[in-house]
């Protein structure tokens, strides 16, 4: 006995050209928009004219000028010297985003990771009083509910590191699912094109050669700062040796490359003075024990600026994801995108890196855990990943500075000891997605 098919669900909706109701599918397999076949260029004059899908009398009409005007080059004598593409929308695109719940939620998720993390420590300051410190500090408000001593540790003290984490964390998980939309991998992470080598290299040759005293400034997130930015460019100067940049393949290769050759002159550096030996992993483990409102400062800028541009982009990323020929007949830049991306992404990371150390996973487990349980469009993946990257870094600061109390664990090694089976799940999840 044949089973018969599923019959797409029709949804109502007016053309947006002729204002005329017809029945969509929401680009379903069995629409009727699958049947109509348009130049490349008509469907990217389509993108311009309306956001949504139109009725079937217009399409129709597109196409068929489409064919009258692929008759007349015909018989010029000349083909038509592009391609055609289905009017079907491609599902990414029309993937949802996030709506007011999931946002409230990752809100709530924040919010309570912050308060969390100010009231653990060896002295104990209970949630309520901590909000309403915080409340105290609003000028129509006039009590203290903390005296002296809890308020200077909680607003100089904790309160310093746990904005610091929270604007890592938060940076990593953006640049992590900015860096998966634009290459297209989702096993892609901030790391990918030479961050973490260069940021490495350059902290390795400040801490060995510059005194113990300048090193307590900012030299050492300078020098990790710029060493970050030397490996992402040395990458993409490479990319571009071997011609114009057109895939995400040739990056991500120079950026292996970079990768490997910098982490060989760090291991050399470390060589030559291993004195240095433990200030150079306890960087490279990452950590926030030395946080100050300084440091905030000092990464607020790039980290504003970048998650700024991601945010701005998100839509684009959502267009990326159908593929660089689609894309482009979408009326994308593309190379214009992706460097755009990739740049700010980029900026952001080595900013985080450069007051951090480098903390692994945070840009895989927060994006595919939005991704498995919101959407799979960049329009909810970007804004949430900022959100809940930065109440998960939080939680694991308090997991690194109180499991081994009064000793300090290496947030690195927090994130990895949760992140790698998480990996393991995402490799093979992709493995049959892609069989």
């Amino acid at each position: 006995m044949v089973e018969q098919l599923e019959q797409p669900r029709l949804r109502e909706k007016t053309c947006p050209r002729c204002k005329r109701v017809f029945g969509c599918a929401q680009g379903e397999p069995g629409c009727w928009c699958e049947s109509i076949m348009l130049r490349r260029e008509t469907l990217a004059e389509i993108r311009g004219l309306a956001d949504d899908c139109l009725c079937q009398a217009c399409l129709g009409s597109f196409a068929k000028r489409d064919r009258q005007g692929a008759a007349e080059e015909s018989e010029r004598g000349r083909g038509s010297g592009t391609s055609w593409a289905k009017a079907v929308p491609h599902r990414a695109i029309h993937a949802r985003g996030a709506g007011a719940a999931w946002g409230l939620c990752a809100v709530a998720f924040l919010i309570g990771a912050l308060v969390v993390a100010l009231a653990i420590g060896p002295i104990p300051i209970g949630p309520a009083a901590i909000v309403e410190s915080a409340l105290s500090h609003l000028p129509w408000v006039h009590w203290h509910p903390l005296d002296s001593l809890d308020a200077g540790i909680v607003w100089h003290v904790r309160a310093p590191r746990v904005v610091l984490a929270a604007l890592v964390g938060g940076m990593l998980a953006i640049a992590g699912s900015a860096y998966q939309g634009v290459f297209r991998n989702p096993l892609a992470d901030p790391y990918l094109l030479g961050v973490a080598a260069g940021a490495g290299l350059g902290a390795t040759i400040a801490i060995a050669y510059a005194p113990p005293s300048e090193r307590a400034g900012d030299l050492l997130p300078l020098a990790a700062f710029a060493g970050a930015l030397l490996g992402v460019a040395c990458a993409y100067l490479l990319g571009r040796s071997v011609g114009v940049v057109r895939t995400s393949g040739t990056l991500i290769l120079a950026g292996v490359t970079v990768a490997a050759f910098m982490t060989a002159a760090q291991t050399f550096v470390q060589q030559q003075h291993a004195q240095t030996l433990q200030s150079v992993y306890s960087w490279l483990l990452g950590g926030f024990a030395g946080a100050d409102w300084h440091q905030v400062l000092l990464v607020l800028p790039y980290i504003a600026v970048s998650t700024t541009v991601l945010l701005l982009h998100r839509r684009v990323l959502d267009v990326l994801s159908v593929g660089d020929e689609e894309a482009g007949s979408l009326g994308v830049n593309i190379q214009r995108v992706r460097l755009l991306v990739v740049v700010a992404a980029t900026v952001g990371t080595a900013a985080a890196v450069a007051v951090s150390g480098l903390i692994g996973f945070v840009g895989i487990i927060v994006p595919h855990t939005i991704r498995l349980l919101v959407s799979s469009s960049y329009r909810a993946i970007v804004p949430l990943s900022l959100l809940v990257g930065a109440g998960f870094l939080v939680l694991a600061d308090v997991v690194a500075r109180t499991v081994l109390s009064p000793a300090e664990l290496p947030i690195g090694v927090v994130t990895a000891f949760f992140g790698a089976p998480f990996f393991a799940v995402v490799l093979r999840t992709s493995r049959r997605m892609s069989t």
